[in-house]
C-alpha cells in the first residue's frame, strides 16, 4: 500500500496556499504571545473579542467567524495545529490548485463557527443546557482538510503516530467518531463545531470546481458574457436580413453573422 513521502517523518513541500497558511496562523499566535507579555489584561480581552463566542456573535459580532480560527492561546495546540495544517494542506496542494486548499480551508473554518452558532441558539428553545465554550484555532479547517483526503485519497495510507500504517479514510473516520463521542460530554459545543467543519469541507469538495470557486467563477462569467456577444451578433444578423430585405436583396446569416451562400450550399449537397 503506498505512503506518503519517502519516509515516516517527511512532510509535503511548504508552498503556495500552504505556506500562506500556516504563515498567518504563525504571525497571529506571535502577536498574541507578545501582546500577552506586554498588556496581559489587553491580550486577554482581545483574544476572547476574536474568539468565536456563540453568544457575541449572534449580539453583533459578526466578525469572529473571520477571525477565530487565527487566536492560538496555548503553544503545544498550536504546534499540533500548524504541523497538522502544513501535512493535510501540502498533501492535498500536491494534487489541487492553491486556490482549491485555501477555499476549502475558508469553508471548513466558516462551516465550523456556523454549526457552533447554530447548537448554541437552538440549545434554549430545546431546553438543554449547554457550556458555551469560546472556540479558538484552526481544528474545525484542519478536520475539513482530513474529510477532503479521506473522500478524495481515502486508499492512500499514512503512518498513524509515525508508527501505524492506516487509510486516510479510516483516520477520518476515527476523528469522527472521536468528536461524535464527545457531543455527550460537557464539550459537546466544540465537538458539534468540529462536525460541523468537516460536513462543510464535504459540502465543498463536492460542490466546488476543480480549480478553486475563483477560477470556477471566472470561467462562468466569461461563458455569460460569450453567451451575450453571440445574441448581439444574431440579433444585428437578423437586423442586417431585414434591411437587406428593404433594399431587395435577401441575404442569410449564420448564427456567427457570416453570410450563408446558398448556391454553394446547393452544389455541395448535389455533389
Amino acid at each position: 500500500m503506498p505512503r506518503f513521502g519517502s519516509t515516516p517523518f517527511s512532510f509535503p513541500e511548504f508552498r503556495g496556499a500552504t505556506r500562506r497558511l500556516v504563515l498567518w496562523n504563525l504571525a497571529a499566535y506571535f502577536a498574541l504571545a507578545l501582546a500577552q507579555m506586554v498588556v496581559p489584561a489587553t491580550a486577554v480581552q482581545l483574544a476572547l473579542s476574536f474568539a468565536f463566542v456563540p453568544g457575541a456573535f449572534l449580539h453583533g459580532a459578526l466578525w469572529q467567524p473571520l477571525t477565530y480560527s487565527l487566536v492560538h492561546p496555548v503553544l503545544l495546540n498550536t504546534l499540533f495545529e500548524l504541523l497538522s495544517l502544513w501535512f493535510l494542506a501540502g498533501f492535498l496542494e500536491s494534487t489541487r490548485s492553491a486556490s482549491w486548499v485555501t477555499g476549502l480551508y475558508a469553508i471548513s473554518v466558516l462551516g465550523t463557527a456556523a454549526a457552533a452558532a447554530a447548537i448554541y441558539a437552538c440549545s434554549r428553545p430545546l431546553s438543554f443546557s449547554l457550556a458555551e465554550i469560546p472556540i479558538t484555532g484552526c481544528i474545525g479547517g484542519i478536520f475539513g482538510l482530513l474529510v477532503a483526503i479521506g473522500t478524495l485519497a481515502g486508499d492512500v495510507e499514512f503512518l498513524l503516530f509515525f508508527t501505524i500504517g492506516i487509510k486516510a479514510r479510516y483516520i477520518a473516520v476515527i476523528y469522527a467518531l472521536v468528536a461524535i463521542a464527545m457531543l455527550f460530554g460537557a464539550q459537546r459545543m466544540y465537538a458539534f463545531a468540529q462536525l460541523g467543519g468537516a460536513l462543510a469541507g464535504l459540502a465543498f469538495i463536492r460542490l466546488a470546481p476543480r480549480r478553486g470557486f475563483s477560477l470556477g467563477l471566472s470561467e462562468r462569467w466569461y461563458a455569460v458574457r460569450n453567451r451575450y456577444y453571440r445574441w448581439k451578433r444574431r440579433r444585428a444578423a437578423r437586423k442586417f436580413e431585414v434591411y437587406m430585405r428593404s433594399q431587395g436583396r435577401t441575404v442569410h446569416l449564420d448564427g456567427q453573422g457570416r453570410q450563408i451562400d446558398e448556391e454553394h450550399d446547393d452544389k455541395k449537397r448535389w455533389n
